[in-house]
């Protein structure tokens, strides 16, 4: 079979069969139009994706057939279509029910109560929690609850591991409005706590979305980067610096194991063990 010399792939990387190929090339279109915009017309995928546009007319037509895309009566562009809304929803079932055992794990390990929240349309929305039976005082956040990222531990750890231009891409787009005093507002500030989680592998809330709570959060990765965000919250006075110092480490470990288990090919990109640079009583 010839080899592959398109723009985007890692040299002459050999294909397999036909088919094969054209599932990843189908795979390279949908992911041209999951980038932000008002959708992309076939020359605009040809030079996106570098495929030759008979081919990419062929695979827009079966995937629309099929509703994975759509074409815009007016301006003729290709979006993404309605059927990835359920496949969308399912995967994401799918994955807070793989994640659970991870989170009973973390719950026992830290007293706390543990959540599971992945990245949506511009926003971080918690999909999976296990409460704490270890308080009487319990931090519950609503599964199906949608936050801002800037303002949470987990919309840090799923940010500060993806490419900076679609991080201020959305910043523009969402604002940092204030949720409390704490709240970081100002977009430099914001970008350098973001380096910051990056090279320590977490990331704290200190009453930044919600007056005395405090929420420490460590990134799942997955194919392409992070893919969700594992945290544990708790009041103030039950999380201080020798509170984060000795639950930090677990979480690691259980976000590390949980990364691996889902089939990642990328890892948290702090060692383990680190627990430096904690904040001094919160």
């Amino acid at each position: 079979m010839a080899t592959d010399q398109r723009p985007g792939s890692a040299g002459a990387s050999q294909r397999g069969n036909d088919g094969v190929q054209s599932v990843e090339r189908a795979f390279e279109l949908l992911e041209a139009l999951a980038e932000p915009g008002d959708g992309r017309g076939v020359s605009e995928l040809g030079r996106a994706t570098g495929l030759p546009v008979a081919t990419i007319h062929r695979l827009l037509a079966t995937m629309a057939a099929k509703g994975y895309v759509r074409q815009d009566s007016a301006s003729h562009r290709y979006l993404l279509g309605s059927h990835l809304i359920q496949l969308g929803e399912a995967a994401t079932r799918h994955f807070a029910w793989f994640a659970h055992p991870y989170l009973a794990e973390l719950m026992e390990a830290s007293g706390e109560t543990a959540n599971l929240a992945v990245f949506e349309d511009g926003h971080v929305a918690y999909v999976a929690q296990v409460p704490s039976r270890h308080h009487r005082v319990r931090m519950f956040t609503e599964v199906g609850r949608r936050v801002l990222p800037h303002s949470s531990g987990v919309g840090k750890v799923v940010l500060a591991f993806r490419p900076r231009p679609e991080v201020e891409t959305l910043l523009a787009r969402i604002g940092l409005p204030r949720r409390t005093s704490r709240t970081i507002t100002d977009p430099a500030r914001f970008l350098a706590e973001l380096d910051a989680v990056a090279r320590q592998g977490y990331a704290i809330d200190s009453g930044e979305e919600e007056v005395g709570v405090r929420c420490l959060a460590v990134p799942v990765f997955g194919v392409g980067g992070s893919v969700a965000a594992m945290s544990v919250s708790a009041p103030e006075g039950r999380m201080q610096s020798g509170d984060i110092e000795r639950i930090l480490p677990e979480m690691l470990r259980i976000s590390a194991a949980l990364s691996s288990a889902f089939l990642t090919t990328a890892g948290p990109r702090a060692a383990l063990s680190r627990v430096d640079d904690l904040p001094a009583g919160g």
